[in-house]
C-alpha cells in the first residue's frame, strides 16, 4: 500500500511522472520512425520537451483527482498518445511489435536507472553529509520514478485495448478475431477507466510483477538509502 497523501509527495512524483510518460511515447514515436513511419516525427514527438506529449487533463489534472480521492494510495494517468499508422512499417508485424513493446521495454530500463541513481545519491550524502538533507529528498523522488516505471510496464502490458500488450496479443489471434479485437480501440480509454472502476482486484492481480519490481530493487539500493526517503510503501 502506498503512504498516505501528502500535497509535497505529488509535487515531487508529478515531474517524474511526466518524465515517464514522456520517455514511453518518445519510444513509440523513435521505433514508429525507425520501422518506416514517420507519422509522428512530422508532428514533432521525438523530443524530451513534455509540451507535445502532455494532455492537461490526462497527464495532470486526471493523476491530481485519482491522488487526492485514493489519499496518496493510486495515480491513474497518460500522455498523449503517439499516432502510429503500421501499414507503413517496412515489416508489419515485426514493426508493431517492436514499436508496441518500445514503450515498455524504456520504462523498465528507467525503474533500473533510477534505482542505480538511487544509489548514487545515498554514495554522495556518504561523501558530502552537508547535502545528507537534499540527497534525502532526491532519493524519495527517485523512488517514485522506480515506482511509476515499473506501474507503466506492466500495466501497459494488460491486454486491454489500447494499451500496448492488446497489440501484443492482437498478433497471436487468429486474423478474423484479432480484427475484432483491436476494433475495441475506437472506444479509447473507455475499457481501461471501466476496468479500473469494476474490476481493481483484477488490476492489482495483473500488478503483482510491478511490486515484485519494486521490492526487488529497493532490495537492492536499501543500503544507500538516506533516512527513510525510500519508505513510500508501507509494506
Amino acid at each position: 500500500m502506498l503512504s498516505d497523501f501528502r500535497l509535497g509527495d505529488f509535487v515531487l512524483a508529478l515531474p517524474v511522472l511526466v518524465f515517464s510518460l514522456v520517455c514511453h511515447e518518445v519510444a513509440h514515436a523513435w521505433t514508429a520512425w525507425r520501422q518506416g513511419d514517420d507519422t509522428a516525427f512530422k508532428l514533432g514527438r521525438i523530443t524530451l520537451n513534455p509540451l507535445p506529449h502532455i494532455d492537461p487533463w490526462g497527464s495532470i489534472m486526471l493523476p491530481l483527482l485519482f491522488w487526492i480521492g485514493s489519499g496518496g494510495r493510486f495515480a491513474f494517468g497518460g500522455a498523449k498518445p503517439v499516432p502510429v499508422v503500421a501499414q507503413n512499417f517496412r515489416e508489419y508485424v515485426k514493426g508493431d511489435l517492436i514499436v508496441s513493446s518500445a514503450g515498455i521495454v524504456v520504462n523498465l530500463l528507467l525503474a533500473v536507472g533510477f534505482a542505480v541513481l538511487f544509489a548514487g545519491l545515498g554514495l554522495l550524502a556518504n561523501a558530502l553529509p552537508a547535502a545528507a538533507d537534499l540527497a534525502s529528498t532526491a532519493q524519495r523522488m527517485v523512488t517514485w520514478g522506480i515506482w511509476f516505471n515499473l506501474t507503466l510496464a506492466f500495466f501497459n502490458l494488460i491486454p486491454v485495448p489500447p494499451l500496448d500488450g492488446s497489440r501484443l496479443l492482437y498478433h497471436l489471434l487468429p486474423p478474423k478475431l484479432g480484427q475484432q479485437y483491436r476494433s475495441l480501440d475506437r472506444l479509447g480509454f473507455l475499457p481501461i477507466m471501466v476496468l479500473l472502476l469494476v474490476a481493481q482486484p483484477v488490476v492489482g492481480f495483473l500488478m503483482t510483477p510491478a511490486y515484485f519490481g519494486m521490492r526487488t530493487l529497493l532490495g537492492f539500493v536499501l543500503p544507500y538509502a538516506v533516512g527513510d526517503a525510500w519508505n513510500i510503501f508501507d509494506g
